[in-house]
């Protein structure tokens, strides 16, 4: 398959993704999204001003003792491909807002019921530029270690300094979204060990972190159970046929570590669908998001670093980028419960030892 019918197929996948969510679920927020204004950032230079709401998608009221601090994928798709269009998206870009709107109904908002969710906005790489990177390079670092990452970093500064007012908090992404919370992980909290020091755990879900990242940042711990803190918890969600056919999946990396989000262990041990707490997938029908079950059961296959699931849904279709098997789209939705189950046991333990 030719890269320009790749990436079709890509952004056409994508697109679904995120407009489905945002319009299925809260179309009728769009009217209360900042709009393009003299506040929102358009500029390459230095980071945007985070002490202007117009920088954040969510900066919510403080009614929780610990914080979320959620950072999305790529969302910055269709409109990336357009001719002439920017490597990185403006913070006014209404398809990267709309895909964000979208993955806080999917994914973020499995913390609010424990947290107090804060969601920046940032400049982040395009669809086109992180495919191009990611093939020339073989990862994607180099298009987020510039702009994106500065920006983070300034939305993290004005978080810790402004916001967070010394509660605990969790730092949690998916896919591209996770790859920052990696990085962050391995650059922004070694510099910052006062900040560190009152992370609950880092859900890095839906992109691997590998043995070689926790041996070369000894700061870095993996989780080991389900109620161990300062911790980073992160999976990759694949069907049996990745694994028979040792598909190539592109949120995948050599040596991935992946904890079982049914049974919170690290081996092998299977967990039946009877242990997931409940899907949270979009009744078509219904035109809404709800708590369902499809049979997601999981299990550890500890040669590929993936959750391996019979879950009755549809793969994702991207066979070139994510194998003919990939739960990618679903490493949240398949789990729901269990991640917000698990986020107040991790909070609970957190305030038993501090």
């Amino acid at each position: 398959m030719e890269e320009s019918e790749v990436f079709s197929i890509l952004r056409e996948e994508n697109m679904r993704k995120a407009l489905l969510a945002a319009i299925v679920a809260v179309l009728v927020m769009v009217s209360m999204l900042p709009g393009s204004s003299a506040s929102a950032w358009t500029g390459t230079g230095d980071a945007p001003d985070y002490s202007r709401k117009s920088c954040w998608y969510q900066v919510p009221d403080i009614t929780k003792e610990v914080d979320t601090f959620y950072i999305y994928s790529t969302e910055y798709i269709e409109s990336s491909f357009s001719e002439g269009s920017p490597d990185y998206a403006t913070l006014d870009n209404i398809e990267m807002k709309m895909g964000a709107l979208g993955e806080y109904v999917t994914n973020a908002s499995v913390y609010e019921e424990s947290t107090n969710v804060f969601v920046p906005y940032y400049r982040q790489a395009g669809l086109r530029f992180a495919g191009e990177v990611a093939a020339k390079k073989g990862n994607i670092d180099p298009a987020i270690s510039g702009i994106p990452y500065a920006d983070i970093t300034a939305a993290l500064d004005y978080y810790f300094t402004k916001y967070n007012n010394g509660r605990p908090f969790i730092i949690a992404g998916h896919s591209q979204g996770s790859a920052m919370v990696k990085y962050v992980l391995k650059n922004y909290f070694k510099k910052h060990p006062d900040y560190y020091k009152r992370m609950v755990a880092a859900y890095a879900i839906g992109f691997s972190v590998t043995k070689e990242d926790l041996k070369e940042n000894p700061h870095l711990k993996f989780a080991t159970g389900e109620r161990d803190t300062g911790v980073i918890v992160s999976w990759n969600t694949e069907g049996k046929k990745n694994v028979e056919e040792n598909a190539r999946n592109c949120a995948l990396l050599p040596n991935a570590i992946s904890i079982n989000p049914l049974n919170w262990k690290l081996d092998e041990t299977y967990a039946p669908a009877s242990k997931n707490l409940g899907s949270f997938m979009l009744n078509e029908k219904a035109a809404r998001y709800e708590i369902t079950n499809i049979g997601a059961d999981a299990q550890v296959n500890l040669a590929r670093g993936v959750i391996v699931t019979n879950a009755k849904a549809a793969p994702m279709a991207l066979t070139d980028f994510f194998g003919p098997q990939s739960f990618h789209d679903d490493d949240y939705t398949f789990y729901y419960n269990n991640i917000k189950d698990n986020v107040a046991k991790r909070i609970a333990a957190y305030k038993a030892n501090h």
